[in-house]
């Protein structure tokens, strides 16, 4: 079973955390003098450039894609799938193509991060 998947954002200056285990106190993470905001995961579009990953099975495999702008100032940073008890992340940086692959799991669950957009997932069937 995947554990509850938790990234934390700095609002001044945009540092993005992975909490493998949060704390369950009310100290928080903190940066820039200020604790950071756990992000939500999106799961609906509602805006012309598209943030929902989507995803293809063949041949035991999973093709993630997100189908976005990879501008310099606004582009897909990350994608992480969880698979069982694995995940995998795979990094971009604008002109790149925002792909990954992973062994296919039936319930894993994808996550993609917009550098503008925030955090988006979707759950394989």
């Amino acid at each position: 079973m995947q554990k509850k998947f938790i990234v934390k954002k700095c609002d001044m200056c945009g540092a993005l955390i992975k909490v493998i285990n949060d704390c369950n106190c009310a100290c928080g993470f903190e940066c820039c003098g200020d604790k950071m905001r756990t992000l939500e995961p999106n799961s609906v579009e509602a805006a012309v450039e598209k943030h929902i990953p989507t995803y293809e099975v063949k041949d035991g495999k999973i093709f993630v894609k997100v189908n976005h702008v990879m501008e310099e100032e606004h582009y897909i940073e990350w994608i992480t799938i969880f698979y069982g008890d694995r995940e995998v992340t795979t990094y971009f940086k604008p002109g790149d193509e925002p792909v990954a692959h992973c062994k296919y799991v039936p319930g894993s669950v994808i996550y993609a991060y917009c550098n503008k957009h925030g955090l988006w997932k979707k759950e394989v069937e």
